[in-house]
């Protein structure tokens, strides 16, 4: 699996620079790993993530995730929350996480 800074670079340069909410895209992306025990990135169009924003959140979840709208494993409702739902489309295990203050507060100094 990839480090978080491997990810962030790879988000950096999609997105022109590193914000914070690239971080939390990519640290949910990490931790719905871990809950739903898939490796990232994913190949096999096992994980189905569903971002309810789009901008700077998202490229940090495609470059976590390898997902994206043309692979039909990202889709994006725009409710404007910093949220995802990650599914296993094998077992139908599913995870909706959304960052707390303190992380947004961590995200901006890491950032």
């Amino acid at each position: 699996m990839r480090s978080l800074d491997e990810i962030l670079h790879e988000s950096s340069a999609r997105h022109k620079h590193l914000c914070p909410r690239q971080v939390l895209g990519a640290r949910m992306a990490l931790y719905a790993s871990e809950l739903l025990g898939l490796e990232l990135p994913g190949r096999d169009k096992r994980l189905l993530v569903i971002a309810e924003t789009d901008g700077c959140t998202v490229d940090g979840l495609i470059a976590a995730t390898g997902c994206h709208i043309g692979g039909r494993t990202l889709r994006i409702l725009d409710f404007g929350k910093v949220a995802a739902t990650f599914t296993d489309t094998r077992t139908g295990s599913a995870f909706r996480l959304a960052p707390t203050t303190e992380s947004r507060s961590l995200a901006l100094d890491y950032a």
